[in-house]
């Protein structure tokens, strides 16, 4: 699908005046790459709209995304005087039905305009935006360009929503000098695509960046960068292939090990979501534990994180835990996002199903994925 380069047009069934700003002087410079002759010449980006809450309007039976991506752009016409905007309607999907198919497509296109553009935004669902940024982070690896995925709370055809300042915001990061690399960019923070989650389900700033700090703020088309991106000339890499069937088992209380036998022989591999630090209940003499020996003597991945939202596992610390990786041979996630754990599995499983080169490629830490203190 080719880009359509668009009017700037705004969308006059929504009669919103947009207003800007005093000064974009500061955001116009880093937007510049270059100049000849006193003329500035300002980046290219590819907008990919994918659908989302920010291109959604009432269906009748619930909000669905039918804006495109023109109309998108419509409405924030201030975007041009801070780069040249080409976009590109990829599919027009609720986030909920995004998964590998629609990552390896996100990724495709990105890598066949790679050459045209300084850099991308990804228009996307925040329900599974987080998924989605991890799976880019591991598609497109070393990446000097910046990949910025950003979406909205509220529809962009709404007065009062969020979607226009992320729009803007992630259009002003991407066309930074100093940006590359997969991140989101939401609620004014720029966040790893390894480190991102939705921790909430209705207010503006719902995405935040666990176990590592925000890569920068967007405030008044001003990027301020805490984190300076890494020297990142020799890429990118590009991966065209995601494979793998996984489970996701949280444990609770009394939980049974039939599960686990249950469902062995459907799967490639298990994350388990344990405990605290990384327990299991019974230890290595358990039935949990049981279970999954017929896993990874089946040649199956287990992978064991916690249920707690930030400071990760360390299964060295209680009996429970320790035995049990150890006689196992399990591979533990320690401060890993599920986001992150789930996506670089299907993307490790997708080159290789080799146990030793499964967990090699596990623990090389790819984008500050992996933080083993």
């Amino acid at each position: 699908m080719s880009p359509v380069r668009c009017t700037g047009r705004l969308l006059e069934i929504w009669k919103i005046r947009s207003v800007v700003g005093p000064d974009f002087s500061s955001a116009r410079q880093a937007a510049a790459c270059c100049s000849q002759e006193g003329e500035v010449v300002k980046r290219r980006i590819l907008m990919i709209a994918t659908g989302g809450t920010i291109a959604s309007m009432d269906s009748g039976e619930g909000l669905a995304p039918v804006i495109s991506s023109e109309q998108i752009l419509e409405t924030v016409p201030e975007i041009r005087d801070l780069c040249q905007v080409d976009a590109v309607q990829l599919m027009n999907l609720d986030s909920t039905n995004i998964g590998p198919e629609q990552w390896l497509k996100i990724s495709g296109h990105i890598r066949g305009q790679y050459e045209a553009y300084d850099g991308f935004v990804v228009t996307h669902g925040t329900d599974t935006m987080a998924y989605t940024a991890a799976a880019l982070s591991y598609l497109i690896q070393n990446s000097p360009k910046p990949v910025v995925i950003t979406g909205a709370q509220k529809s962009i055809s709404l007065r009062d929503t969020d979607a226009r300042i992320n729009l803007k915001d992630s259009f002003v990061y991407a066309a930074d000098a100093g940006s590359a690399g997969v991140s989101i960019v939401f609620g004014g923070k720029a966040i790893l695509g390894t480190r991102a989650r939705k921790e909430r389900t209705k207010s503006f700033n719902a995405f935040a960046s666990v176990d590592y700090p925000e890569l920068a703020a967007i405030r008044d088309q001003k990027v301020i960068r805490y984190i300076p991106e890494p020297d990142l000339s020799g890429g990118p890499v590009f991966y065209d292939r995601i494979g793998g069937r996984l489970l996701l088992l949280t444990l609770i209380p009394g939980m049974s090990a039939e599960v686990l036998r249950a469902c062995r022989d459907q799967y490639d591999g298990v994350v388990l979501q344990t405990f605290g630090v990384g327990g299991l209940p019974g230890g290595d003499e358990g039935p949990l534990a049981g279970a999954l020996r017929e896993w990874t003597e089946h040649g199956k991945v287990v992978v064991v994180m916690t249920q707690v939202p930030y400071e990760g596992s360390d299964m060295e610390v209680y009996q429970v835990g320790q035995t049990v990786k150890s006689r196992l041979h399990l591979m533990e996630a320690y401060n890993m996002t599920l986001e992150a754990v789930v996506t670089k599995l299907l993307w490790i499983l997708g080159q290789t199903r080799e146990p030793e080169e499964i967990r090699r490629m596990f623990y090389t830490e790819v984008r500050r994925d992996l933080i083993r203190v």
